[in-house]
Order: structure tokens, then sequence, then C-alpha cells
């Protein structure tokens, strides 16, 4: 691997992970008192468990964008590009709508955007690299569950 590579490998995981965690700083006092709070579904998962997975998922994003960022530079690739990075605006702005706001109606239209948004950066990336593609895979995975949970939180509340 050539050191441009491994300099834009890293900073497309440290990018990716670290902005993730500070969406993620937005929930944890809201966890324990606002969230538990809520009446949730009964496949609501253990809160230990998010953590875990959205580490994992911003990491394979990370990967997933510096396959596409490492393709020669073209109209298409930064599309591609374009698209990874509206769709992460979308997913580090759910946690402010959802847990900063408490506006789970507004975070579901808006998980709604962002699933769409992922699906047209899966595609776009699949042009490039079917592996970055596939790495986005548990991440829309992921978020369609999520967007279900958020749908019946909000129901039921």
């Amino acid at each position: 691997m050539k050191k441009s590579d491994l300099i834009k490998l890293i900073t497309s995981i440290v990018l990716c992970v670290s902005l993730g965690a500070v969406g993620g700083l937005v929930t944890v006092n809201e966890i324990p008192t606002w969230y538990a709070s809520l009446n949730k579904p009964s496949f609501n998962p253990p809160n230990w468990l998010f953590g875990p997975v959205w580490t994992t998922l911003y990491f394979l994003m990370g990967v997933s964008a510096y396959l596409i960022w490492k393709q020669p530079v073209s109209k298409a690739r930064n599309q591609a590009l374009q698209l990874f990075i509206l769709q992460f605006l979308f997913n580090f702005c759910w946690s402010f709508i959802f847990f900063g706001l408490h506006a789970t109606g507004w975070a579901l239209i808006e998980m709604i955007a962002l699933w769409i948004l992922i699906l047209m950066t899966i595609l776009h990336f699949a042009k490039h690299s079917k592996l970055a593609a596939w790495l986005l895979v548990p991440y829309i995975s992921w978020v369609s569950f999520a967007l279900l949970l958020n749908a019946a939180i909000w129901r039921l509340n």
C-alpha cells in the first residue's frame, strides 16, 4: 500500500469514527433519563449494544469511503463521495433530532431520508468498487432496523 493510500485510509476511518462519536455524545446523558422513560417495543435491543454496533459501522463506512476516495478523480467518483458526505450529515443530525430535541417524529422522517441517501450511496459506490458498496450493507441493514425501532417508539409515545 502506498503511503498516500495509507493516509487516506486512516483519515477516512478516523473521521467516520470520530464524527460518529460526537453524535454519540448527545445520547450519553439522554439514555438513562429521557430515553429510559420512553415506551419501547419488545424488539428494543439493550442499550449497551448500540455503541459497539455503531463503532463497527463507522469503521466500515470509513473503509468504504477510502475505497472510493482512492479511485482516480472523476465527476462520478466525486458525486459518490458527495453522496457519502450528505448521508453522513443526515446520520450525524439524527442523534441531535432524536436525543437532543426529543423529536421522535421528525427523527423518523429524517431517518427515512437517511435510508434513501444510504441506498443511493451504495448504488453509486458500486460503480467504482463492489467491496465499497458491500461494506455499506451492514450499515443500511442496521439503519433499517433503527428506522423500525424509531417508528415504534414514535407510535408508542
